[in-house]
Parts: C-alpha cells; sequence; structure tokens
C-alpha cells in the first residue's frame, strides 16, 4: 500500500510542481488550499505526511499545523517562502518535524519526504517490539508502547520529533550523541552544518523538562 500524502498549498502551480514528483514515486496524494477543507480531508482519510504551506487564505499554517498535532502523529514539512528564523522555528515548536523554503529542489523535497516517513514508520514499528517499555531517568519516564512521556507524575506534551530525540538521548544515557548522529538516526538524512532543526527541537525539549542549558539536569550540550 502506497504512503498516503496530504499537500495544503494555495498556489495551484506549486501544489501541482510537488504533486507530479511526489506520484512519481508513487505516492497517494491529496491536495487542498485552505486550512479549513485540509480538517475536513483529513477527518475523512488517513494520511502519512502532510506538506503544509504556511501562508494560506484564511487560516495559516500555524494554526492547522497546531490542530493537526492535537490528534496526529505523522510528519508534517512546512513549505514557506518567508526566509526569517522566526517563522521557521515557530512551526518547529507547534509540531512540524521539518520546513523546506522555497524555491527548492524538487529531488531535495522528494527525499526529505522519504526520510520523514522512514523515521516515522521505523519508530512506529519498533515500538511495539523494543525490549524495554519503559526508559528512565531522574524522575523522566518515557512509555515506548504509548509514546507517552511523563516527568516527576506529570504528563508532557511532546512532539513526535521531540519524543524521537528524547528517546535516542534516554537510549545513550551519559554517552554524547552528537548533532550528526541524532540527524541521522531519526531523520535518516545527511546532516546539514548550517540546519538548525536539531538545536530548536532540543530547546524547546528543554523548556518542556524545565531543563536549563547553563546548569543542565536532563540534556548537556558538549561543545567540540
Amino acid at each position: 500500500m502506497s504512503n498516503r500524502i496530504l499537500i495544503v498549498e494555495d498556489e495551484t502551480s506549486i501544489a501541482e510542481f510537488i504533486e507530479v514528483y511526489l506520484k512519481n514515486e508513487d505516492f497517494e496524494v491529496y491536495k487542498c488550499i485552505t486550512a479549513e477543507e485540509a480538517l475536513k480531508i483529513i477527518d475523512t482519510k488517513e494520511f502519512d505526511l502532510v506538506l503544509l504551506d504556511i501562508m494560506l487564505p484564511g487560516k495559516d499554517g500555524f494554526f492547522l499545523c497546531k490542530k493537526i498535532r492535537e490528534e496526529y502523529k505523522y510528519p508534517i514539512i512546512m513549505l514557506t517562502s518567508i526566509s526569517d528564523e522566526a517563522s521557521k522555528i515557530n512551526g518547529l515548536a507547534l509540531g512540524a518535524d521539518d520546513y523546506i523554503t522555497k524555491p527548492f529542489l524538487p529531488l531535495e523535497m522528494v527525499a526529505r519526504v522519504k526520510a520523514q516517513l522512514r523515521r516515522y514508520k521505523k519508530y512506529a514499528q519498533t515500538d511495539d517490539k523494543g525490549n524495554a517499555s519503559i526508559l528512565s531517568y531522574s524522575g523522566l519516564e518515557l512509555n515506548i508502547k504509548t509514546r507517552e512521556c511523563s516527568l516527576n507524575g506529570n504528563q508532557l506534551n511532546l512532539t513526535p520529533s521531540e519524543y524521537d530525540i528524547l528517546r535516542l538521548l534516554l537510549e545513550h544515557k551519559g554517552e554524547v550523541v552528537s548533532s550528526e548522529q541524532l540527524f541521522k538516526t531519526i531523520w535518516h538524512d545527511e546532516y546539514y552544518s548550517k540546519n538548525n532543526t536539531i538545536s530548536v527541537h532540543v530547546r524547546h525539549l528543554r523548556e518542556k523538562l524545565g531543563d536549563k542549558a547553563e546548569n543542565p539536569k536532563y540534556i548537556k550540550t558538549v561543545w567540540g
């Protein structure tokens, strides 16, 4: 069964351009132009990934990303022509897994889609097969089977990428895990030194853990 992808993009030419390349890779593709339309189709179809433009008529991509994350854990890749870091960081904070800045190369877009799907499928499969169902450290508990996380008994609402990063770190407690290793293991993609996706996710993860970068209890940065 082919993976089902939803494109939410109000520029018809871009949506059709993306659709052609994804269909060439045997993906099943659906398109819509507004957040409201997307929410209706999401309620009737099961998707494996969403490509989501930030600038949409009516409710924007940030709104839709937040609504999707309230119920679904599949990958979200944000498409944007906005080059400022604040917009990208905002999208990642709301639960997006990656972003692509327009204009983009079609092969790069396809590669990122495949990388996110591999990550999602891998962790969905291994959650039921791992030897240890609970990973823990100093009041922090991660339930692999349910993908739930708690800190001192209080539930934490993690995005899928934050969960994957925390899981990998807990599986390597006491070891140095490089940004390159995180990127390659979780995203199954080559590491780009200018890509700040990892640092943004880790920063928001620290905030949810109440961790301080200058005096960390859970996530320590080892420079160099």
